[in-house]
């Protein structure tokens, strides 16, 4: 039959005397430093699991999960898309033609890459088409010099839609006149935003005037951007498909254009939860301080409850409770202040900024201008779970010393 006494007295003890104020402060700063922590450890790996989920729907949803590129054309790419497409894990295929330029318009002048494109291809393969602030990506008509910019390139640039956007390829251009860089007048017919830099630094046009832009055959292209299934096999699949496909041809994928950023987010959330998690380790076991002034507190009733019977694994347990009351209770504060930040820091940040009129987060510095926040109930889990150790650990010291305490010599000057 289980004996309940312990757990009992033990909840009876985790509310200190009124009279001792000092116990009832130790006991108070260890629930709100256990608290603290655990609201403070959610919330930022909830942030840090939107920086990851950002990522990879906004940044890896604009760049091609991994690209074919000929040598330099591809040859006849109709046929090598359909064996592409036929490839495992294989969702779409569009074909792309890529250039360095710099664009003029009035006094500005930024650089990006220029982009060609098959629109409705490119709509299967990229996210560019839901993110359009302005205008659409079919005005990308074949030998309209349309072109569709970023958000934040347009901005730099000072034009709106209708406008004319000189680009100006580093090639050199042999005439009459002498040698002189490729440029093209293209008239501005939408633009995209997807809150990162990347609003700043791509461009698109149709992919038949891009050929004529860098002087290759109608109908030829430079490589096939391929989306598959699962952003994370295509750094293994892109090598199948390479040896595959006929010819000499050259493969990348996004591990090598944004695969630092994304192994430094993974990286940073990690170590960011290893710290954190020492806050609520310093917190846990400040339960210790607590837990040994209620043991010199209470010598007289330890005494009094060994002589009624009571046994050293009983004494154990009931400030082992005790602790594990005031950790649960800490823990439980925690989790419900940092699942509501969480879920809302987003809102809180963004309130914060317009009252301040400032911005924590600049496109131009960092890959969005907001804070995201994702709350995933693995990592809420994995922190209670570890709290709850730390508490159960932190609760032994003290209950030993409490099961060590001798009744005669605890009772000798009563």
């Amino acid at each position: 039959m289980i004996n309940f006494l312990p757990v009992t007295i033990g909840l009876r003890y985790a509310r200190a005397k009124r009279s001792n104020h000092f116990i009832s402060f130790i006991s108070f700063s260890s629930i709100a430093g256990l608290a603290l922590g655990v609201m403070v450890l959610i919330t930022v790996l909830s942030v840090m699991n939107g920086f990851d989920r950002e990522l990879r729907e906004r940044i890896l949803g604009m760049v091609p999960h991994a690209t074919l590129w000929g040598n330099p054309i591809l040859d006849d790419w109709q046929e090598t898309a359909k064996l592409v497409e036929t490839m495992p894990n294989v969702v779409a295929v569009a074909p792309h033609i890529q250039a360095q330029v710099m664009f003029q318009s009035g006094d500005s002048v930024h650089g990006a890459i220029l982009n060609g494109i098959n629109p409705d291809m490119e709509k299967k393969v990229s996210i560019i088409d839901d993110n359009m602030a302005s205008g659409s990506l079919d005005a990308l008509k074949d030998q309209r010099f349309g072109i569709v910019l970023g958000a934040q390139l347009a901005r730099q640039l000072r034009v709106s839609i209708g406008d004319k956007v000189t680009a100006i390829l580093p090639k050199a251009s042999v005439s009459i006149a002498g040698v002189a860089p490729v440029l093209k007048r293209f008239t501005l017919v939408g633009t995209f935003e997807v809150g990162a830099e990347l609003d700043s630094s791509l461009a698109y046009i149709n992919i038949t005037d891009a050929a004529k832009l860098k002087r290759y055959q109608p109908g030829s292209v430079e490589a096939l951007r391929i989306s598959f299934n699962d952003l994370f096999v295509a750094p293994t699949e892109i090598w199948d498909i390479a040896r595959a496909v006929p010819g000499q041809n050259r493969v990348s994928d996004w591990t090598r254009t944004h695969g630092n950023l994304f192994q430094a987010i993974k990286m940073e959330k990690t170590m960011i939860g290893l710290l954190l998690l020492l806050i609520v380790a310093v917190a846990a076991f400040n339960i210790v301080s607590t837990l040994v002034m209620v043991v010199t507190d209470k010598r007289n009733d330890i005494a009094i409850l060994r002589t009624m019977g009571l046994t050293s694994t009983q004494v154990m347990w009931v400030f082992i409770v005790q602790g594990m009351f005031i950790g649960m209770l800490g823990t439980l504060i925690g989790v419900i202040l940092g699942v509501s930040l969480a879920l809302n820091v987003s809102d809180i940040i963004a309130g914060i900024q317009t009252l301040l009129g400032v911005q924590f987060l600049s496109a131009d510095v960092y890959f969005i201008n907001y804070l995201p926040s994702q709350l995933e109930w693995s990592d809420v889990e994995l922190i209670v779970t570890s709290a709850f150790i730390m508490t159960v650990v932190a609760t032994i010291y003290p209950a030993w010393r409490a099961s060590r305490v001798e009744p005669a010599e605890a009772l000798r000057y009563e």
